[in-house]
């Protein structure tokens, strides 16, 4: 993240003709909301003293004293925003409370990830955490759904019908290779670099995007841009995309896997030589927190109840809490063909992109760090390693191997028993558990009180 001064912002102002200023910020689940500005003589300098008002309870927050909250630009997030006509300037923003200081607000998920970085520093001495995405999602040539209390219907139509394998498939039966590609470019202009993309297994319509590593706000910050661009571009190209975890029937499910390792003195603070995928004690640690605490954390990493369609046991989905190499049905993979000491790493495959990306990494680097003070040694607890087909029943058995949580009720149940890594300095609050539990649990409500219009085939003549 490229540190920036008011005059530097200033300066970029008058360089691009910048007519407009837009306020970025999620709301509690996940969702982008903006305002947006006429540009006048000194509003940089009125919006970092005075910020935006906003009604915080819109976004989902639960409210404190009231619902006023304040939002105020980040600087160092500037960008100009591609997809507005009159050239606009688009910052993310912190919310803080209308009290004389000015105080954070404890649900704010940027606010969250820079303390927690700052506790990662106190306890293990590492520089940062760096974060690299695989956004996984579908492109549908047109989309039809609706909900009502005598209608329930969904209708997906796909540019793209596969008969053999659609993983990594070429042009022309590829046809959105170029669509990727503008992406891909989009994403570089806001600061993201592409490591590559291509077509994912899933048979329908499903593409991939990975992008490098990025410092813990930098990777939400990133995430949500991200997705930011290819709704937007989608929109401009008249196609549909979903980062849904499982939006079709017998299709492959939709991902955000998490590549992570941490920097200590600027070297890989995970690498050793001979050991086991090349990870040290520290990484061990790391795997072992985040195993340990596996079924908490669902709650952040497979917020939606539609997570739970993808995280079936018995095919690829990594369900179980285990770590191998190269073992892609285990929750985390030490990529085998990483020989580089510099990004020598572990990846976290379980979460998907319904997630609030900061509550979701900031979650998965608490449980790391419990890991480290608490020496959960991922060997000791039974986690693995293991490199044996994790789909296989009888090999499950006799390896007496723990999952994730089956639904979205029994993430939510874990997490109200197991949440002391979480709130470790600070960084979560209780009132932030509480209310995100709450919205979590009004979702299921929703779900488990509409009839299915499977349940129909199944049920009605019954």
């Amino acid at each position: 993240m490229t540190q920036m001064s008011l005059n530097q912002v200033n300066d970029l102002i008058k360089q691009k003709n910048i007519e407009f200023v837009d306020l970025k910020a999620i709301d509690l689940v996940g969702r982008l909301h903006h305002i947006t500005l006429p540009v006048h003589d000194k509003i940089m300098e009125k919006l970092i003293s005075e910020g935006v008002g906003f009604d915080g309870s819109s976004y989902g927050f639960r409210k404190v004293e009231n619902s006023d909250m304040i939002l105020l630009p980040d600087l160092d997030s500037v960008q100009v925003d591609p997809f507005r006509e009159a050239p606009t300037l688009s910052f993310y923003t912190h919310i803080v409370l209308t009290d004389e200081k000015r105080s954070a607000f404890n649900q704010d998920g940027r606010m969250i990830a820079k303390k927690a970085e700052k506790l990662l520093q106190e306890i293990t001495g590492a520089d940062k955490s760096w974060w690299g995405p695989e956004f996984e999602f579908y492109i549908f040539s047109n989309v039809d759904y609706d909900t009502r209390t005598a209608t329930s219907y969904y209708k997906v139509e796909h540019g793209e019908e596969f008969f053999e394998k659609a993983y990594h498939a070429c042009n022309p039966f590829d046809i959105y290779d170029d669509f990727r590609d503008e992406a891909s470019t989009l994403f570089k202009q806001q600061g993201i670099d592409v490591k590559y993309h291509h077509h994912e297994v899933g048979q329908r319509g499903q593409q991939e995007i990975e992008t490098y590593f990025s410092d813990l706000i930098s990777t939400g910050d990133n995430i949500v841009t991200a997705k930011y661009i290819l709704f937007n571009l989608a929109r401009q190209k008249d196609l549909f995309i979903t980062f849904m975890p499982k939006p079709m029937f017998q299709q492959a499910g939709n991902g955000m896997h998490l590549h992570m390792y941490l920097t200590k003195n600027g070297k890989n603070a995970f690498y050793e030589k001979g050991e086991y995928g090349n990870i040290n004690e520290l990484g061990r640690y790391f795997i072992g927190g985040m195993l340990k605490h596996g079924p908490a954390l669902a709650a952040f990493t497979n917020p939606s109840t539609n997570s739970y369609k993808r995280l079936v046991p018995g095919f690829e989905a990594p369900v179980a809490l285990v770590y191998g190499q190269g073992n892609r049905a285990s929750a985390i993979r030490i990529p085998k063909y990483v020989s580089d000491p510099d990004t020598t790493r572990f990846e976290y495959r379980p979460s998907d992109a319904t997630a609030n990306p900061y509550l979701c990494t900031t979650a998965l680097l608490l449980a790391g760090i419990d890991g480290v003070v608490n020496k959960i040694d991922p060997v000791k607890e039974g986690f693995g390693p293991f490199d044996k087909n994790i789909k296989d029943e009888n090999v499950v058995k006799d390896m007496n191997i723990q999952f994730l949580p089956r639904n979205l009720t029994e993430a939510l149940d874990a997490v109200e028993k197991d949440n002391d890594f979480l709130f470790r300095g600070g960084i979560f609050s209780e009132e932030l558990l509480d209310q995100w539990v709450k919205v979590k649990r009004e979702e299921i409500k929703s779900i488990v009180t509409m009839p299915h219009p499977f349940e129909y085939k199944m049920y009605f003549t019954l």
